[in-house]
């Protein structure tokens, strides 16, 4: 799973603004993608892999292209976990 080699089946979720993360919440962020979006696999990336900050969701494996709703409830989650500040990881399940 590469977003610089995409296969049909992956897709961007972009954020209009980076959310600042730790790791764990990273973590939650990306298991909850991948479950909201029945991916196979998803991973978080930034505008710069050196920062905290994710700026979007890449999910592979997806059964097609996400709706506006996931696309919404992905966002949202990310939104929720920043403003939670750090250490929150899976407090979604």
């Amino acid at each position: 799973m590469t977003r610089s080699t995409p296969r049909p089946d992956c897709y961007d979720i972009e954020f209009e603004e980076a959310c600042p993360l730790d790791d764990p919440a990273e973590i939650a962020l990306e298991d909850y993608a991948q479950t909201v979006t029945g991916a196979r696999k998803a991973e978080a990336y930034g505008p710069d892999p050196r920062a905290t900050a994710v700026s979007g969701v890449h999910v592979c494996g997806a059964p097609g292209p996400p709706s506006p709703a996931m696309i919404a409830d992905v966002v949202d989650f990310a939104r929720d976990l920043a403003a939670r500040g750090g250490g929150v990881g899976l407090g979604w399940s």
